[in-house]
């Protein structure tokens, strides 16, 4: 099922590209009263626009253009919205995004051609661990696009590992489609019920949220905590409810595949320039066939790296790299640049740190502070040095450190507000 355009070479895809970038330049400065503004107020011409490099010519769209003026972004009139979604607000005020039932037939693309490529096929049965609800485009999208490639689809939703153990062994899913951390909680369960995971139906996992991989795209921790015990293939997915688009790894697992026909993608420096190859850089991209709000130069705020090798799965398309981080969530420690990725992947060596927040701070010098809690099955002060001397082992420094209980950490990390679990704690006066 992969797309012609897929398997093309590089110059036929950017001259694909180019096409539908003038195309989509010519609708959005007609049908939206962003973009239409914004080029006449800058008196950018686009005709001029006419290949990928002269996207530099355009001004990039930020997150803070979309909370501010969230409506000038839709092009088609409110009758003409069919589904309503809205982003999960994790670094600002959530904003909301219309979608036609045009754009819905290209989010179910999106998905079936995302699933192909880590292996779901007509005839599997995909267990949905995710709310569909609420309005959360991911899960509307997986059913979507399952559904449009004439896949089984048991809408479990988030948690309960009880329902999601029965689901399994009743209808006898292939593929879970599931926050990573959530898999662990799947196999204790298991253990202390007596089942036989490693003997049930399931062949593999789409995993959201979390990254599975290291830069070289050798397996994380967490990753290993899971496969060590399960013998299922992880899959990493990367998406947003702005791009309306996915990136996902093929059975090589050298990073989320790119789809020309839906998406153009650049990776930017500080001053909106192109890295060179090879360097990482903040995602930036700008949207293809959408009709509702589509999106030109939308930096993302996640920092990534592209590789433009052709993959073995037959593909020629540019793949993405794990996440490093998030700009806004770079942190500046005792000359030290860390996300908290790399922090979440020293705390899961640990078996003992049943869970953990990181608290970010501003200190009296006007500095980040790190303050990292953590909930751990016998607290004492010999495991605490280990675990500072892990930390300065991995990352060159060590923050600090408190225990706290299970119960403090819960209403934290699992608000009821928000769609996933969080573990980052951003309270400094300014972000950097």
């Amino acid at each position: 099922m992969i797309p012609k355009i897929e398997t093309a070479t590089s110059d036929e895809i950017k001259t694909f590209q180019e096409e539908k970038l003038s195309e989509l330049l010519k609708y959005v400065n007609t049908h939206s009263p962003f973009y239409k503004k914004l080029y006449a107020s800058k008196n950018i011409d686009i005709s001029r626009i006419k290949t990928l490099e002269d996207l530099s010519l355009l001004p990039v769209t930020l997150k803070e253009d979309l909370q501010k003026y969230n409506d000038d972004f839709l092009c088609v009139p409110a009758n003409a919205i069919i589904d309503y979604a809205t982003t999960s607000g994790t670094l600002g005020d959530p904003v909301t995004f219309g979608l036609t039932d045009k754009d819905l037939d290209r989010l179910a693309y999106n998905e079936a051609i995302s699933f192909d490529c880590a292996g779901i096929k007509e005839g599997d049965i995909v267990q949905l661990m995710t709310t569909i609800d609420r309005r959360f485009m991911a899960g509307l999208a997986y059913f979507l696009g399952l559904r449009k490639m004439k896949v089984g689809v048991i809408r479990v939703g988030a948690g309960i590992p009880e329902l999601q153990w029965d689901s399994i062994l009743k209808y006898k899913p292939t593929y879970l489609i599931t926050v990573p951390s959530f898999l662990l909680k799947l196999i204790e369960y298991a253990e202390n019920h007596k089942i036989d995971f490693n003997n049930s139906s399931i062949k593999g996992a789409i995993c959201i949220g979390e990254s599975l991989r290291n830069q070289d795209f050798s397996m994380n921790v967490l990753s290993k905590k899971i496969t060590d015990k399960w013998n299922i293939k992880l899959f990493s997915t990367y998406a947003s409810t702005e791009m309306s688009t996915a990136f996902t790894e093929c059975q090589h697992g050298v990073g989320g595949h790119h789809h020309p026909e839906l998406i153009i993608v650049e990776v930017l420096d500080e001053q909106n320039n192109r890295v060179k190859n090879g360097e990482a850089g903040e995602l930036t991209f700008t949207t293809l066939g959408i009709e509702a709000m589509p999106l030109v130069r939308f930096k993302t705020g996640d920092i990534v790296q592209l590789y433009s090798d052709p993959c073995l799965c037959g593909r020629n398309t540019m793949r993405v790299g794990p996440v490093i981080g998030r700009k806004q969530q770079m942190i500046k420690y005792k000359g030290t640049t860390l996300y908290p990725p790399a922090m979440n992947d020293v705390l899961n060596d640990f078996d003992a740190i049943e869970s953990h927040i990181i608290e970010i701070s501003t200190n009296e010098l006007g500095t980040d502070e790190i303050m990292i809690k953590i909930a751990v099955k016998e607290p004492s002060d010999a495991f605490l040095q280990e675990l500072k001397d892990h930390f300065r082992a991995k990352l060159r420094v060590s923050p600090k450190i408190e225990f706290t209980t299970n119960e403090a950490l819960k209403s934290l990390i699992f608000n009821p507000m928000s769609r996933k679990p969080i573990h980052f704690f951003d309270k400094r006066k300014s972000i950097v």
